[in-house]
């Protein structure tokens, strides 16, 4: 199946082999175009609900009032009610008197007593005006005379202080119009015209099935070679955000007849059905051949030239949208967000999503496919000369792409990179951005997060961008970063860290934490050696695979340095952290790498010690003053802090 190909022609469904032909790749402009036009028009379900559970729905009738509001003539302030010819010729010269009526009008007290010429009844804000008065005089502008009196200095225009009958709503007015999505401004409107239900438009019921033999729910124990199902619960979620009302069924198993009833089940009580995983063409991918049993028309679009998202199926069966999600977490929620939330919220009654977009610059290469839109992960950080959009390397099954990103970029399907020093729009994925008031940038460590842990307290926002030590001191020297944490050692002056120093950073001391290698405990070609010898050990043995790290991490220069001209299996397996390392080899992938003690001890795995490295902090001196960095260099040299991080097995320096 080519990438690149596209196609304007739609194949007629007769059965599943044909289905399973349906192999014609869509644009992304495409497929939406198809998918919306095969569901819409289409009537709008409409529920009753009380004003005060429907917060949040859109309307689906217009509201009219039937009352006036406010329903009489009434004061908007405190004074005297008023003929306002009586007061054609006062002035401060020349005050005139009035004569008080017996009564004090206030708020829910219905007026007894008429406003002569030459009277005046004392009102209170709110009150209803009471026959003859046309004005009110705030008490402010009169004086009294005895108890039964007033002198006013000042002229009254007709309805001055009146607030009259309607003037706010009136009777037979539409007050909100079907589509308007009830708020607490909405909700007060109503109220004010005494209505306590209103129309709404009924969420869609949207079924969501998990697919896969691998998954377990959260909570439960984690089988081997198994995973926790994320696309459930994230899917959910997200339809709830966005109008929806998810009802999650669980997990079925790659099994075409349990399948096949799940999803029966799912459309005949649902208004709608979103399953993950089971959209590619491996034979162990049944959903997509379940469906041409579903109902007309089928599938609309299988195979759209996005990325992260290929994979994706959309059908429309008797009227109903069934969508089949890629597995992978990050390519799941974004072709949920970017295709199929514009259909469920017009399913709801929503109006689209209005996504807020900023201009950032794209500090390194990104290389992309030619022939797919591909859209990428970024989080902002503030740069010397605007915002930076750093993009996420975790891939489409990293859940965390797309929970800690702040939006997207996009990268046209024409071209086959996007240039370090680009300008890019990002759509974000909230309404508003909150840049981080601490950006760290370089090689991570389990460390950092108890040095930040109380910036974290006291509310800062920090973000660790883990791209390797020699990534951090690219960044800081861009100006990208206020801290560059690094573990690099020069083999000339056998020092660490500050050899790599250049003008405009500055070297903090962070902690010592010891490096060496690792191994699955009674392995008996490591047990007892030196580190040296046991690298010798595996060299010697052709069945032996080693896990590597990736190229700019300081790890990475201690391997090299090892292996020397050496290049055994395994040797370009390489994961960007420590933890990785470690799972490589406890799952017996891999039977000897490096890795720092602490991570090796807490996944049960043998250690060989071989060097203390120097885990340092390379500083922006530009940036030191900035209160997120001494708050930074504060809790680093805390004491809270030093014993966390022994406790932890480093030493801080």
């Amino acid at each position: 199946m080519s990438s690149d190909m596209t196609s304007v022609s739609v194949p007629k469904i007769r059965d599943s082999r044909d289905q399973d032909q349906f192999l014609t790749i869509l644009t992304r402009e495409e497929a939406l175009v198809r998918f919306e036009a095969a569901l819409f028009p289409r009537a709008m379900p409409a529920e009753a609900r009380l004003l005060a559970a429907a917060l949040g729905y859109p309307l689906a009738r217009d509201i009219v009032a039937d009352v006036d509001v406010p329903p009489f003539d009434r004061s908007n302030v405190d004074g005297f009610a008023v003929r306002s010819a009586d007061l054609a010729s006062a002035s401060e010269a020349s005050p005139v008197r009035f004569v008080l009526n017996d009564e004090v009008i206030g708020c829910g007290t219905a007026p007894s007593r008429p406003v002569l010429s030459g009277t005046a009844t004392s009102i209170s804000t709110g009150g209803p005006l009471p026959r003859g008065a046309d004005a009110i005089v705030m008490v402010e502008h009169t004086h009294p005379v005895g108890i039964s009196a007033i002198d006013i200095r000042r002229a009254a225009s007709p309805g001055q202080f009146v607030s009259y009958a309607g003037s706010d709503i009136a009777r037979g007015e539409a007050v909100l119009r079907a589509g308007t999505v009830i708020g607490s401004r909405e909700i007060g409107m109503c109220a004010a015209c005494g209505i306590a239900q209103v129309s709404v438009v009924r969420r869609p019921r949207v079924a969501v099935i998990s697919t896969g033999d691998e998954l377990v729910q959260p909570g439960e124990m984690l089988r081997p070679a198994a995973i926790y199902d994320t696309n459930g619960a994230i899917v959910s979620a997200a339809i709830h955000e966005n109008g929806g009302e998810a009802v999650f069924l669980g997990a079925i198993a790659d099994d075409e007849q349990q399948l096949e009833a799940a999803m029966r089940k799912a459309l005949a009580t649902s208004d709608m059905l979103v399953l993950s995983g089971g959209t590619s063409k491996g034979a162990g991918d049944v959903s997509h051949r379940i469906i041409a049993r579903l109902g007309k028309p089928g599938i609309i679009a299988h195979g759209v030239a996005l990325k992260p998202g290929k994979p994706l199926c959309l059908a429309v069966c008797d009227g109903k949208p069934v969508v089949i999600l890629p597995g992978f977490p990050t390519s799941a929620m974004f072709t949920f967000h970017d295709m199929i939330v514009p259909v469920l919220r017009r399913m709801a009654g929503l109006p689209p999503r209005s996504d807020a977009k900023v201009t950032a610059k794209v500090p390194v290469r990104i290389a992309s496919e030619l022939g797919r839109t591909e859209f990428v992960m970024v989080s902002l950080v503030d740069g010397t000369e605007g915002l930076i959009a750093y993009p996420s390397g975790k891939g489409s099954g990293a859940i965390t792409s797309f929970a800690q990103a702040d939006g997207f970029l996009k990268i046209d399907a024409l071209a086959d990179q996007m240039a370090a020093g680009s300008e890019a729009e990002v759509t974000l994925f909230t309404p508003h951005v909150r840049v981080p008031d601490l950006v760290i940038v370089g090689s991570h460590c389990t460390g950092l997060d108890l040095v930040t842990a109380p910036l974290a307290r006291a509310g800062l926002v920090v973000r660790s961008i883990a791209v390797g030590s020699l990534g951090g001191l690219a960044a800081a020297k861009r100006g990208e970063c206020d801290i560059a944490p690094i573990h690099l050692f020069d083999e000339k002056s056998e020092t660490y860290n500050t050899p790599f120093l250049s003008d405009g950073l500055e070297l903090v001391p962070g902690w010592r934490r010891m490096q060496g290698i690792v191994f699955r405990a009674g392995d008996a070609r490591f047990e007892g050696l030196s580190a040296q010898a046991a690298v010798r050990a595996a060299l010697a043995d052709p069945g032996c695979t080693m896990v590597n790290r990736n190229q700019g991490a300081g790890t990475r220069i201690l391997i090299d340095r090892l292996l020397g001209e050496a290049r055994p299996d395994g040797y370009w397996n390489q994961p960007k952290s420590h933890n990785a390392v470690a799972a490589a080899i406890a799952q017996a992938r891999a039977d000897w790498g490096m890795t720092i003690a602490p991570v090796a001890h807490a996944s049960g795995l043998g250690f060989i010690a071989l060097a203390e490295e120097h885990y340092d902090l390379a500083l922006v001196t530009a940036r030191k003053q900035r209160p997120a960095v001494q708050a930074f260099l504060d809790a680093l040299a805390s004491e809270e802090t030093r014993a966390a991080l022994k406790q932890a097995g480093f030493r801080p320096a």
